[in-house]
């Protein structure tokens, strides 16, 4: 189900390949209609297990206009919720995000807090969590809460690759980034996260599951990712940075993030941010040859 706000049904046709996939256009947020589509959906074909990965994933969005994340970072969740219950549906899994920690100095583990998010996407999420952890007294059996690092590869629709390259096909001679430059973030590539994903549903029986997923201890630098671009897509480009150490409003410009837990389980990545970030600037140049 999705409301292909950011996503386009053409992203879907491996999935449509496959006679048990069904996809609902719909607003997770209509309660009512979807109360009586998946009241009918799983008379037919009993729904075992919940993936909620609906957000706003677009932080500079959500700054602007704050109501942007609450309809459709929390609200969706708090939605999601009640449709489980009505359903009888027990079983959870909750994309949440590096952003609840807010700008917290040392490494961040899921035991670090308390949390204070800079961002209004970062205090949804952290809502969520509650959300979430309440639902296991009332009517879940199970959750688990993934915290997403930064995400990049294929079918990107913002974040500083994406951005990086509408700027330099609007003008091939110069790149503005912004912030300093000195930003430090791990990157990880979506195929990854994927994996990563089913490996701690499959692997963690807890009640209730939280776990970091990220790099293994790298992160990859704003002024680096900015030249990888270059060098792909306009090399000669020069750099015009806008300066300050935060890229914008809620922007966390630097965090390290432990996942001795998720290792612990027996997961570990197989590339380092920079390598994410190389195949990420690859498959998304390669995806607008294809569009012309």
């Amino acid at each position: 189900m999705d409301n292909l706000r950011l996503g386009r049904t053409s992203n879907l046709r491996k999935a449509f390949e496959h006679t048990e996939f069904s996809f609902f256009e719909a607003d997770i947020n209509d309660y009512e209609t979807n109360l009586r589509r998946l009241r009918d959906f799983h008379a037919r074909r009993p729904i075992d297990m919940v993936w909620h990965l609906a957000a706003n994933s677009d932080i500079r969005a959500g700054a602007l206009d704050p109501q942007v994340d609450f309809e459709h970072t929390f609200l969706t969740t708090f939605t999601v919720l009640r449709l489980m219950r009505a359903l009888g549906l027990r079983r959870l899994a909750f994309s949440s995000s590096s952003a609840i920690y807010g700008m917290r100095p040392g490494l961040l583990d899921e035991d670090t807090g308390p949390c204070f998010p800079v961002s209004n996407y970062g205090a949804m999420k952290l809502a969520s969590e509650g959300a979430v952890s309440a639902g296991l007294e009332t009517h879940l059996e199970r959750a688990w809460i993934l915290r997403f690092p930064n995400v990049v590869g294929s079918r990107g629709t913002h974040g500083v690759i994406f951005d990086l390259l509408q700027k330099l096909r609007a003008d091939p001679s110069v790149l503005e980034v912004l912030g300093d430059g000195r930003q430090e973030k791990p990157y990880l590539h979506v195929s990854e996260l994927v994996d990563a994903m089913l490996f701690v549903v499959d692997r963690a029986c807890e009640r209730l599951n939280c776990y970091n997923i990220g790099t293994d201890g790298t992160a990859s630098i704003v002024s680096w990712i900015a030249q990888t671009v270059i060098r792909a897509a306009a090399p000669g480009a020069t750099i015009r940075y806008t300066g300050g150490a935060q890229g914008w409003p809620g922007d966390v410009p630097r965090f390290q993030y432990s996942i001795e837990r998720l290792r612990r389980l027996g997961w570990a990545p197989a590339l380092t941010s920079d390598q994410a970030i190389e195949r990420a600037v690859a498959e998304l140049l390669a995806e607008r040859c294809e569009q012309g």
